[in-house]
Formats: structure tokens, sequence, C-alpha cells
């Protein structure tokens, strides 16, 4: 490629509306650009890293015995219906109907479209199988954001297991394991695994790939000294134990304007947060719960909505609250309560002593014994995990990081199968259902994250692996004809020796050029110019480190060579 004829539209300054580091640079650089809120055109220097990036999860999954389809974008709405997800989605689904006036959906992911498919297998024989796509996916994003990291529309690689039993399922979940991390070490990032809630996919076992990064939207609780990791929608650390005082009669008091937990605890005759009990009014599926805290402790709500198995939760408003509990938030309690579903985080199980709201404004009780005064329906884990908290496998504090979500794997059991009739004969002639898993990594997703990892003050620094162009021959004075044979003569021997090459033949200044492969990332950068070429010595410049090396005219292509295969290794 020479550069004089690429589409590379380079920027000088950031654009204006970009946070993230990715966001910011994959503009400027001249990779993509908006087309409306969360949607992007790739320009073809993204294009040659989307398709490095994509090479490699091929690879990786075939590997594993994958085998590639090409499925659907579009969908009948009786599918997700028939799968129970058509309520869970949302307004997350792009729902729309066809001239026939007939419900029509485009593919958020293809669960149920794999499913019926895997309907056509009839004997145990058949199994296992993977099969897997890359797929454009839709979706109604309320809060597109942060470039390419959260948006409408990408390209994902979805594979799904199927297997006769979970010793089957649990085989190839180990197996999507071990291919993630080599796809991830390819890609030059350093993902971390963690525990994770399966959300509106269902089934048991859900494991995220995390990259440490502020751009992230994920929260992950990590024990650097265990390797313990979780996300905090899953997260768990353990609760000192309290000392509680005696039993003894529960007590009514006022208190005049007091409707946090901090000026509770301030209050003359208060209470600390961590003897306080937080009670807040949620509605689960339509029905209203309330749901109690210890007062220093946060709710994480995803543990609330899969402890209690509900397709949709939200905070109750405040006539909602005052209808049922007779006073407004910051007076509320369940001591009493017997007709509204309670559901209670396990710290505070056995508590005595406590303090919590009276329902009714202005006013509070003490000597509050949740075993004898509180009708607890539920004990989950509801509370969000905080940094230097103690772990639950090695006892040493959490640390908790933002991270990049950029692959998940899920166990999702029987669900879709039951949903689809997939069944098939074992070696018996029974009727099994089949076993599925689903695995996921988004391209445009990983792009990004592999920014927001590689970059400096100066541009983007892609590893080898996915660089849109691994060298770039800079030629300085484009009107000296024997400069020019020489970096064309380069350029061609690269391009034999299988070195994806640019060539900068612009006629323009060499601090524009520097900038510009700067800027874009490519990780060698070759000049030549009047005095390398007359004293047969090249300058080499690594992107990653700055260092500059002087290399025989003749020994260049061997030397770029060397240095890509130790990047890959």
């Amino acid at each position: 490629m020479r550069w004089s004829q690429a589409f590379i539209p380079t920027l000088r300054d950031d654009p204006a509306d970009a946070e993230a580091a990715s966001h910011r640079l994959l503009i400027r650089a001249g990779y993509m650009r908006q087309l409306m809120a969360g949607v992007y055109s790739l320009l073809p220097a993204a294009f040659r890293v989307r398709a490095k990036i994509r090479r490699i999860i091929e690879e990786e999954i075939d590997r594993i015995g994958g085998q590639e389809f090409l499925l659907p974008a579009i969908h009948p709405a009786e599918l997700w219906q028939q799968s129970g997800r058509w309520d869970i989605m949302g307004d997350e689904m792009f729902r729309l109907k066809d001239r026939r006036g007939s419900d029509v959906v485009l593919g958020m992911t293809h669960e149920e479209v794999f499913a019926t498919l895997a309907a056509e297998l009839t004997s145990y024989r058949q199994l296992p199988q993977i099969w897997y796509q890359i797929q454009t996916k839709l979706r109604d994003e309320p809060r597109p954001k942060s470039g390419l990291l959260r948006v409408r529309e990408f390209t994902m690689k979805d594979s799904y297991s199927f297997d006769i039993d979970a010793a089957g399922l649990d085989a190839n979940f180990d197996l999507h394991y071990a291919a993630y991390r080599r796809i991830f070490r390819r890609f030059g990032v350093e993902a971390v695994a963690v525990e994770a809630s399966p959300g509106a996919m269902g089934g048991s076992d859900s494991v995220e790939f995390m990259v440490r990064s502020s751009a992230g939207e994920d929260d992950v609780a990590y024990s650097p000294e265990c390797g313990y990791a979780a996300n905090v929608e899953r997260a768990v650390s353990v609760v000192a134990a309290a000392e509680d005082p005696d039993a003894a009669a529960i007590e009514k008091f006022a208190t005049p304007g007091i409707r946090t937990i901090d000026a509770l605890a301030e209050f003359p005759e208060g209470a600390a947060a961590d003897r306080q009990i937080k009670t807040l009014v949620y509605i689960l599926d339509g029905d209203p719960a309330l749901v109690m805290l210890r007062g220093d402790h946060q709710l994480q709500e995803q543990k609330l909505q899969d402890g209690t198995q509900s397709v949709e939760i939200r905070p109750a408003q405040g006539d909602e609250i005052r209808a049922l509990l007779g006073a407004d938030a910051g007076s509320l309690g369940a001591v009493g309560v017997s007709d509204v579903r309670i559901v209670a985080d396990h710290a505070l199980h056995g508590r005595r002593g406590m303090t919590t709201g009276a329902n009714q404004d202005d006013f509070h009780v003490r000597n509050v014994d949740v075993g004898r005064d509180v009708e607890v329906d539920e004990w989950l884990d509801l509370r969000a995990v905080v940094a230097g908290e103690p772990c639950v496998e090695c006892g040493n504090p959490l640390e908790v990081f933002k991270a990049i979500e950029v692959g998940h794997i899920f166990k999702l059991g029987t669900k879709y199968a039951e949903a689809m009739n997939a069944s098939v004969l074992d070696e018996g002639g029974d009727a099994r259902v089949i076993w599925m898993g689903s695995y996921g990594i988004g391209l445009e997703r990983n792009l990004a994250a592999v920014v927001e990892a590689h970059h400096d003050a100066k541009g983007i620094i892609w590893p080898v692996s996915v660089a849109p162009w691994q060298v770039v021959v800079t030629v300085l004075k484009t009107d000296a004809s024997h400069v020019v044979e020489a970096a064309e003569t380069l350029y061609d021997a690269l391009l034999a020796a299988g070195v994806d090459t640019i060539l900068d033949d612009r006629d323009e200044r060499p601090g524009v050029k520097f900038n510009d492969a700067e800027l874009i990332g490519i990780p060698y950068r070759v000049t030549v110019g009047p005095r390398g070429v007359d004293s047969g010595v090249l300058e080499l410049v690594t992107r990653a480190t700055g260092e500059v090396e002087e290399v025989p005219t003749g020994d260049i292509v061997d030397r770029l060579l060397v240095l890509i295969e130790a990047d890959r290794s």
C-alpha cells in the first residue's frame, strides 16, 4: 500500500466529544467516523486491524473443532417468544413489522437460531458439536458512549457447543476458556478471567474476560495474592462478625427531619451506619418487595435480579412507596410488615440491637432483632463489594478496578434446547435434551480495547499481530530519484518477505510523516533519506519503545523479520 493512494484521514486535534483514549485516537488517526450515535463507519486502516482480529479468532476456534456458519440477522419474533426472551430483552431489542404485519427483530445474539438448527441432530453419536459465526449484532443501546466500547451495531463471534450431558458441556467450556486465553494473548492484551452474572442469557456458570482500563464500565474485585477475580455483580468478600447487645424490647423514637443513613448516624439518639438497617423498595416483575441491607452497605442490583430470578426490576417511585408503607424514603423499615415480600442481605442474619425506619415520617425504631422482629422471605447476597474488604479465598484485601469486558462465556445448560425441542437419542434409545454453551467476543470492542491498552501521548501503539501495517517505509525526499528507488526496492523486498508494509511516498515534511506514523501506531518505521541511502545505513525506529537503530541496508529486511517474530512470540 502506498500512503499517497491510501485513505487515512488523520486529524490534528482530538474530537471534542471523545473521552475514552480509543475513541479519541481511532477518530483522530483516521480509523473510523461516526454516522450517528453508537454507529460508526470503519475506514480502511481499521478494517485491516479488524480483519487480523477476525483471523486470530477463526484460527483459535477452528483449532478446537469449530465449524463456521452465517446465520440471518433478522429473526421472526416467535423464535424469541418461544425461548422466553421476548420480554427479557426489553427496549434494547430492535423490533419491527414486515410488510405483512408480522413481528420481526434484529438479532442481538443467536442462541435461539442455533438451537433450532441443533434440533436437526438426532443421535448422541453426532455430539459434541462446536458451531460459530462472525455476524453483525444490533442493540438499541440507550447510552452509546466511548466510541466502539458501547455501540448499537457491532460484529461478534458467537460460538455454541452442543453436548449430551453436563460433563460434555464442562469439557467444551474449558476448551473455549483456553482458546480465549490464547486469543487475547495474540491480541496483545492481558485479559483477566472473572466470575460473572449470566444476566439475560441464563444458565449456570459464566466467565467474563476483562482488560483493566479506566475507560471500562465494569468493576472487578481482584485479589493479587490468590488470583480471585469476580465482576462486582457477582463478587463476594468477608464481612467481619458483629458483636451485638443482648436482646431488648423494640423502641420507637422521634427523628425529626432525618432521612439518610449518615444523618441518623450523626443524630444524638441515632446509631452508627453499621448498626442501621437500610430498607429499599423495589418492584420485581411488577410486584413490590422490601430489600434490606446493613446501613453502610450498598445494593448491587444485578445480585438482586439474579437472586430473585426477576426479569424486570426497578426502584419504586415515591408515590408507590407511600402507598405501600405509609411513609417516605428515609423512614422505611420492615418491622411488622407481613404482606410484602422481604429480601435481606446475609450480613443482617441474626443481628440484634439494630435501628431502622418506623414506616412513619420522622420516626425510627431501635433494638431491632432481625430474627424476632422481621419476617424475612429470602436471604441473599445483595451487597456490593468494596476495595479493601478481605478476599473470601485468601483473606487479603481486595482491589476493585475498572475494566473492559472483551469476552464472555456461558454454560447455558438445557434452557434453549428445551425451548427449541433440541434433543437426541442416547445409547439406550431414550431422548436426551442437548446441553448448550455460548461463547462471545466482540471484534470492534476488542479493537478498541487494544488501543486502550496500547497508546501514549503520540498516538496508538499497535501490537504487531493486529497492526494495520507492520512496517512503514518513510521516504524523506520524494524528488530525489535514487532515494525513491531505494525506498521502492526495500518496500518490494519487505512485501516479498511477507511483511505487511506501507510506503509513505507523500510529498510532505518529515515531521508530518513521522507524526502520522506514530499517531496511527505502525510498529516499525524505516527512514529512507539521502544520508541513509548514501551511507548504506538506514534508521529503524520501534514505535513501542522509541528505540532507534542504525541498520545496514542489506540487513534491514532480516532485522525486521527477527523483531516481528519476537513480537509475535
